[in-house]
C-alpha cells in the first residue's frame, strides 16, 4: 500500500509500505477513505519534536472495514468507521472512566499499524476504538466530512471547554485560531456559553470563529492582546480554553483568566518546559489548571450524534483538500498557514 512517511524536517514523502494484516483477534483492518494533516504534525515537520525519520505519519482515520479478527463484535465488514487518534480497548480502568488516552492497551496509528495518512490501517482494539456511522449517513460527503474532525480536533476543542468548566450562560476566552480553537468555539457554543471571545493573530480564522459562535474576537497578540480582553470582561474570564499549546499561549491564557477561574488546556505543551510557567500566579489568583490530551473517544458518540442531527458542523476548518499523492502539500500549506486544516480523501 501506499503511505505519507516522514523523511526529516520540512519533508514529507509517499511510498510504498508493507499493508497491515491481522495479527490478534481484536484487530480490524480499515480502508480509509478521509483522513487529515494535523496542526500537531507540524511539530516535527518543522524539526520542533523528534520523529523517527522514514516513520508513517497521520492519526485521524475513517475509512471502511476491511476485515476483522475473531474476537471483534462491534463492527463487520463494510461498516463506515472513524477512529480517534489513539487507539484504546475500551475496558481497562482509564477507559472506563472515560481517560481513554491512558488505556493500558493503548495504541498508535504509526508504525505497522499503518500510519493514518495511507491507505489502510490496523486498529489493535477494534471495538474499544472504531465508531460506527449508521449505514443511512454512510456515503453522505456533507456528512462524513463534518464528522472527520472528531478524530481530532473536535473532540479535542470539546476537551479545552469542559475542562475549563464552561456551561449555560458562561463568558469564555478561547486562546488560538488554529483548528482546535475554532473547535472550541464550537464546544463552548454547544455547552451553552453566552459570551465566547476568540483571540488569535489571523482576521480570516476569527471570521470563521464568528460563524462558528464568537461573539467577540481579539486579533492582537502578547500584552495587548491580554489588556483587550481583560478590558473586555472587566478583569478576564472564569473560563479560558488554551488550545495552542505554545508557552506564550499558556501564559496569555493565565493573564486572562479571572481569579477563581479554570484554564482548560489541551494545546500540546512546547516551550513550556525552556521558559518556564508561572506557577506564582495560578496560586496566587486561585486559578485552577484542568486538561491535558483530550480523550477523545469519550465524546465521540454524543458529537457524533450532534452531527447527524445537523446541529453541529466543524467542516469549514477544512480550507485544502488534496489526494494521498498531495500530502506533502498539505503540510507545506498548514506550515505556511496558507490553510487551517487540510483535508485528504484518497
Amino acid at each position: 500500500m501506499r503511505a505519507a512517511i516522514y523523511r526529516g524536517p520540512g519533508e514529507i514523502t509517499v511510498e510504498e509500505v508493507p499493508r497491515p494484516e491481522i495479527e490478534s483477534s481484536t484487530d480490524a483492518i480499515v480502508r480509509v477513505t478521509h483522513t487529515a494533516v494535523c496542526g500537531s504534525d507540524l511539530w516535527f515537520y518543522r524539526g520542533q519534536s523528534d520523529r523517527e525519520e522514514g516513520s508513517r505519519v497521520g492519526h485521524e482515520p475513517m475509512g471502511i472495514v476491511e476485515e476483522v479478527g475473531d474476537d471483534v463484535r462491534s463492527v463487520e465488514p463494510g461498516d463506515r468507521v472513524f477512529a480517534p487518534f489513539v487507539i484504546s480497548c475500551g475496558r481497562c480502568e482509564f477507559c472506563r472512566k472515560g481517560l481513554h488516552t491512558s488505556c493500558v492497551n493503548g495504541d498508535s496509528w504509526g508504525g505497522d499499524n499503518g500510519g493514518g495518512q495511507g491507505e489502510y490501517v490496523r486498529a489493535t482494539e477494534a471495538d474499544g476504538t472504531l465508531v460506527r456511522v449508521p449505514d443511512r449517513h454512510a456515503d453522505d460527503e456533507d456528512t462524513l466530512e463534518a464528522i472527520l474532525p472528531l478524530t481530532d480536533v473536535m473532540g479535542t476543542g470539546h476537551h479545552a471547554a469542559v475542562s475549563a468548566g464552561v456551561s449555560e450562560g458562561d463568558t469564555c476566552i478561547v486562546v488560538g485560531d488554529g483548528a482546535v480553537g475554532l473547535c472550541g468555539v464550537l464546544a463552548a457554543r454547544r455547552l451553552g456559553a453566552e459570551r465566547i471571545i476568540a483571540m488569535g493573530h489571523h482576521e480570516d480564522r476569527l471570521e470563521l470563529a464568528e460563524s462558528f459562535g464568537a461573539t467577540e474576537t481579539i486579533a492582537a497578540r502578547g500584552q495587548d492582546a491580554v489588556d483587550a480582553a481583560n478590558d473586555l470582561t472587566n478583569g478576564g474570564a472564569n473560563h479560558v480554553l488554551e488550545c495552542v499549546g505554545a508557552a506564550s499561549a499558556m501564559e496569555t491564557a493565565i493573564d486572562v483568566c479571572r481569579p477563581g477561574g479554570t484554564v482548560g488546556y489541551v494545546g500540546v505543551p512546547h516551550g513550556v518546559d525552556d521558559s518556564g510557567l508561572d506557577v506564582f500566579s495560578l496560586f496566587g489568583d486561585n486559578i485552577a489548571l484542568n486538561g491535558g490530551v483530550a480523550p477523545v473517544r469519550a465524546y465521540a458518540d454524543e458529537l457524533l450524534a450532534d452531527v447527524l442531527q445537523g446541529t453541529l458542523d466543524p467542516s469549514p476548518i477544512f480550507t485544502k483538500t488534496v489526494d494521498l499523492d498531495g500530502v506533502p502539500e498539505g503540510y507545506q500549506a498548514m506550515d505556511e498557514r496558507e490553510a487551517i486544516k487540510v483535508l485528504v480523501k484518497l
